[in-house]
């Protein structure tokens, strides 16, 4: 398996550069050993007694540790980077984009680079819950933070790259599993020759909606969007999944992160909740936030779930035979797969 879209750009290379490299791999089996190592090499001027370290261990992707400071009072957090996940995420773009959004306050700094992963900052505030998202305190913020970031103009090509990176990620997906049950499952539901034909569809569909590409972050669950201890603003953070993408995408996506990782999608928005948070989105734009233009809206939205429920579909069948992190990937596949074809049933036939 390989990611063929590693930027090969010479500007880019000297742009990561200017990231510092410390050559220390964190280790699952000596997670906060290797973390305080790390920190004592970034850091100069801390030691081993003022560091306090937690794993925060919601994601289902890396591993990620917060450190803090107790003398100086500063936290940042280390992302050592999930088992093999260089197949699934560009990780030289993830940089890139992390650095151009450093530049333009959309995210904390990178103060270093390790073997496998990232040393950055942490943004205080207050973490959302899936069923918290759609409700009157965080959707409105979230909306308007998600018009800022459609927004976004960085270097490089803007074409939207959602469908190059499903089919890459298609051709990764294994013939067969090492675990019996995870193969078991893979063979009574899934073909790659069938999920290929859905792929085409898919585009051919949804490429005539002529959705705006953005700069989107394509991964707004709960775990990544942060409350300002003002309870005024949300931040998003994690930005592995960044590109240049449809802007139904995003949204869609968001919407199908309101049920959480157990997938109980009777938490999708209403339309009219729906038509409620688009107006704040187009407004924040000072874009047109008619009638005719939330329905186009509303449309564009209610399709590209399929691309959403498609996109994390995919991504699971590749995790569960590259990840050692104890999560039942095939079985999520599997959920995401039944909402997509319950969904197309809905809305296209």
């Amino acid at each position: 398996m390989t990611n063929s879209s590693f930027s090969k750009d010479p500007c880019d290379a000297a742009l990561i550069q200017t990231i510092p490299h410390v050559a220390i791999s964190v280790r699952d089996t000596a997670l906060f050993d290797d973390a305080r190592t790390l920190l004592m090499r970034v850091f100069l001027e801390w030691t081993h007694d003022n560091i306090v370290l937690n794993e925060c261990k919601e994601g289902i992707t890396n591993k990620l540790v917060m450190c803090v400071n107790k003398t100086k009072g500063v936290t940042v957090l280390i992302r050592a980077y999930g088992k093999n996940t260089d197949f699934i995420i560009d990780r030289n773009a993830e940089l890139l984009n992390m650095i151009g959004l450093a530049r333009i306050g959309m995210c904390p700094p990178v103060y270093a680079r390790f073997n496998n992963g990232l040393v950055y900052g942490f943004i205080p505030g207050t973490v959302a819950k899936p069923h918290e998202m759609g409700n009157d305190l965080w959707a409105p913020l979230i909306a308007r933070s998600l018009a800022k970031w459609s927004q976004i103009s960085l270097p490089g090509s803007h074409a939207p790259q959602l469908f190059p990176t499903l089919r890459r990620w298609l051709r990764d997906i294994p013939k067969s599993y090492k675990d019996p049950k995870a193969n078991s499952t893979f063979q009574a539901y899934f073909s790659t020759d069938k999920l290929a034909a859905e792929l085409s569809e898919l585009e051919s569909i949804l490429t005539k909606l002529n959705s705006p590409v953005v700069f989107a972050h394509n991964d707004l669950l709960s775990g990544n969007i942060v409350m300002s201890e003002a309870n005024d603003k949300v931040f998003f953070i994690d930005y592995e999944y960044g590109m240049y993408n449809h802007r139904a995408f995003d949204i869609a996506n968001h919407f199908n992160e309101y049920a959480g990782f157990e997938c109980d999608y009777s938490r999708y928005p209403t339309k009219d909740a729906q038509l409620k948070w688009f107006k704040i989105y187009l407004d924040e734009l000072g874009q047109d936030s008619s009638h005719d233009a939330l329905e186009t809206l509303y449309n564009e939205v209610s399709v590209f779930q399929l691309a959403s429920h498609f996109y994390w579909g995919i991504w699971a069948l590749i995790q569960a035979s590259i990840s050692d992190i104890d999560f039942d990937y095939m079985e999520y596949a599997k959920m995401r797969f039944d909402e997509y074809y319950k969904n197309k049933s809905r809305l296209l036939d």
